[in-house]
């Protein structure tokens, strides 16, 4: 039976319900990720070259970037309920047919088709802002985020060891039957909200530019979380092909030490709150220079043998990267209460298009230049990021974001 929920009651997203969107977010997202983890035994198996090997992540994530884009907006003119449980029959289809697939070329369409459908995620996290008063709103992002970042760290561990046990193919078979029966619940329990203006399709997508030239903040943490996000790819695409060539370690054991890397979805709620505080500026300074720090410390990490310490550094890298996350959503949440769809929509896809950038070049980076090359870009473009923040700043560009929501009249 549907949860009885009124769609403008600010007060009533009850800590279940937190927990059950948190959940859900995490393995969604999670689908994205999979491939970055069975990136040797789906090239093996379906005999892509190494130098092709990061297209099969960037492709899935080409197709979030796409859904980002061409569903999310929707979130502003439809029916939320019916928008996510739609994505989420489409993506236990793509599932299905990801594990089927006996070529490249239908694993690659079946790749996108992932990306594309995987945005419910995306949705769901602005529709629960919705349903919380504006000075809780950045704890709010922070708790379902740290779900699907832990969705995200946890996705790379898991599927390693299925892949190990069962072969790359049972990952995704496993997944498809944990979305159906997610599908199950979100049916049940999904609130309506239901848009109160209506925009024609084409408008809706054409507003988007309007958003990124009317507000500031929005191009800006767009830039900001661009860079830190496509550093974010760069190492876990390069990460497991350099775990089996400079430690030898086989699937096994790149799923502990993705598994370490999931430590950093802890700082997601600690970022929320620091949000909420009004503590953007640091939060930002911190992310952004932990980051940087972390990448570079990494190259001596690989270069001496110590695994151990390259965990650790895993661990920042991903920590920072979510604070920036959180600090950024919760600054562009806070532009137009009726636009949050559309906000969301504009920040992600360029993000993800970043990240795509990322998985793609770190993959080649680091057969062409070894782990060095990547710890010496990933330093240099937080460094830029670093710069761009000062520069801002000094400006009187960034200024902190009230708690009190900016909704334009």
């Amino acid at each position: 039976m549907k949860q009885d929920m009124p769609a403008r009651d600010p007060f009533r997203l009850s800590p279940t319900m937190t927990g059950i969107f948190a959940t859900v977010c995490g393995l969604t997202v999670a689908n994205i990720y999979y491939a970055q983890a069975l990136i040797g035994p789906i090239t093996h198996d379906l005999a892509i070259s190494p130098e092709w090997a990061g297209i099969i992540v960037t492709l899935t994530q080409l197709g979030y970037g796409a859904g980002l884009f061409l569903i999310v907006p929707l979130s502003d003119r439809s029916d939320n309920r019916r928008l996510i449980l739609l994505t989420m029959g489409g993506l236990v289809l793509s599932l299905a047919g990801a594990a089927l697939s006996p070529s490249v070329a239908l694993f690659m369409l079946c790749s996108v088709a992932v990306g594309l459908c995987s945005v419910g995620s995306q949705i769901l996290l602005p529709l629960a802002t919705h349903f919380v008063p504006p000075a809780q709103r950045g704890r709010v992002i922070g708790n379902i985020m740290g779900g699907l970042i832990t969705g995200i760290m946890f996705s790379r561990p898991l599927a390693n060891a299925i892949a190990a046990a069962f072969g790359w193919r049972a990952v995704f078979w496993i997944s498809t039957v944990t979305m159906a029966m997610t599908c199950g619940v979100l049916w049940r329990v999904l609130p309506d909200y239901m848009p109160e203006h209506r925009m024609r399709y084409r408008t809706l997508l054409w507003s988007i530019g309007h958003l990124l030239i009317e507000y500031a903040p929005l191009r800006r943490r767009i830039a900001y979380h661009g860079i830190l996000f496509a550093v974010f790819n760069m190492f876990w695409t390069a990460a497991p092909l350099m775990l089996h060539a400079r430690f030898g370690l086989g699937q096994s054991g790149i799923a502990l030490f993705a598994l370490a890397g999931a430590g950093g979805a802890l700082a997601a709620p600690l970022a929320g709150r620091l949000a909420d505080a009004g503590h953007t500026r640091v939060a930002t300074w911190g992310a952004m220079g932990i980051v940087g720090l972390a990448s570079l410390a990494s190259g001596w990490a690989v270069n001496g043998d110590w695994l151990v310490l390259l965990a650790v550094m895993a661990i920042l890298l991903d920590a920072g990267v979510q604070t920036n996350q959180i600090v950024s959503q919760r600054v562009i949440y806070s532009l137009d209460d009726r636009a949050r769809g559309r906000l969301n929509a504009a920040y992600m896809t360029a993000v993800f298009l970043c990240g795509a950038a990322g998985s793609s070049g770190g993959a080649a980076l680091y057969s062409i230049r070894g782990w060095w090359g990547f710890a010496l870009v990933a330093a240099l473009l937080c460094l830029a990021a670093l710069m761009l923040f000062a520069a801002e700043i000094l400006l009187g560009h960034e200024k902190p974001i009230p708690l009190k929501t900016a909704t334009k009249p």
